[in-house]
């Protein structure tokens, strides 16, 4: 069994970003908040993290300053994937050297690639990093999906430990834990899907939701680990309608909003991403309200 990287919740943080570039202090805040509200790890740069579209310099500064300001904390997981191998494994080996605890490597988008081809890409970069590797399976996104017997594959790796696995499929995802056993943790993508996926033996989620709820999203995965399983899918069906609203627009979009209402940013994004929509927003802002939040 290879070592595990978290358990629980990991939040997916956003990046507070102005006209000028990245609001470090609103996010070292925002980094502080979460910690103290029990999320179990920090994923930086992220798709969440507006990754895309930070420059090189920015997010390599954004994964150091994360694993600076949580010292040591939590885990801090950077996101370090592209549809560029070598430039993955650079920003990989940076990220390493900057003291991450573990990567977070998207397969390839846009260009994609074959099953093969992911093979070879994730291999290189593997063998490019000292520290472990969370595969992230989005094929919404990517274009790409990385198949059970392909994530078997990347297993036998000793530095490819996971899988974040957003494609919403509950049979591929079944099948690959079935492929993998113990030799790959893996980790919910989607929010609307935590306690499914952990029930078919995932470790937890790397969340989006948990932005806005890190105490209430920990407390739904510590439900579930106790043996509270009608309690943790009780939290998991009741927060539906939140999870629907931030993902009613392309993350990190809604997100972004909800954090701006709650204080913590500027609403403020780089296009391609455009600020929420008023009647999303309204929506999104009123179930806020209703789980208590001051928005």
């Amino acid at each position: 069994m290879k070592n595990t990287v978290f358990k629980g919740v990991a939040t997916a943080i956003v990046t507070p970003l102005t006209k000028d570039g990245v609001d470090y202090e609103s996010y070292g805040k925002l980094i502080d908040w979460q910690i103290a509200e029990g999320v179990n790890a920090i994923v930086a740069a992220g798709t969440t993290g507006e990754g895309s579209t930070l420059t090189d310099e920015e997010h390599r500064e954004v994964i150091s300053y994360t694993v600076k300001r949580v010292a040591g904390r939590v885990p801090v997981i950077a996101g370090t994937g592209s549809n560029d191998t070598d430039y993955a494994v650079e920003l990989t080996k940076h990220a390493c050297e900057a003291g991450a605890d573990a990567m977070l490597v998207v397969s390839p988008y846009y260009n994609k690639a074959t099953q093969k081809g992911l093979i070879a890409s994730f291999t290189k970069i593997a063998d490019n990093c000292t520290k472990p590797i969370i595969l992230y399976n989005v094929p919404s996104r990517t274009g790409c999906n990385i198949l059970p017997a392909t994530a078997a594959t990347l297993a036998d790796h000793p530095m490819i430990v996971g899988m974040k696995e957003a494609s919403g499929n509950l049979s591929q995802i079944a099948e690959l834990l079935h492929l993998v056993g113990d030799r790959m943790d893996v980790y919910s993508g989607n929010d609307d899907q935590i306690i499914p996926i952990m029930a078919l033996g995932g470790k937890g989620v790397i969340s989006v939701l948990s932005n806005v709820l890190p105490k209430k999203t920990a407390e739904m995965c510590d439900k579930f680990f106790a043996g509270d399983i009608a309690g943790a899918a009780k939290m998991q069906l009741d927060y539906i309608p939140l999870i629907s609203a931030l993902f009613s627009e392309v993350n990190p979009i809604p997100v972004k909003a909800a954090m701006a209402a709650m204080g913590f940013c500027e609403d403020y994004l780089r296009l391609p991403l455009t600020s929420m929509e008023d009647a999303n927003r309204e929506k999104l802002l009123a179930l806020m309200r209703k789980e208590g939040l001051k928005v």
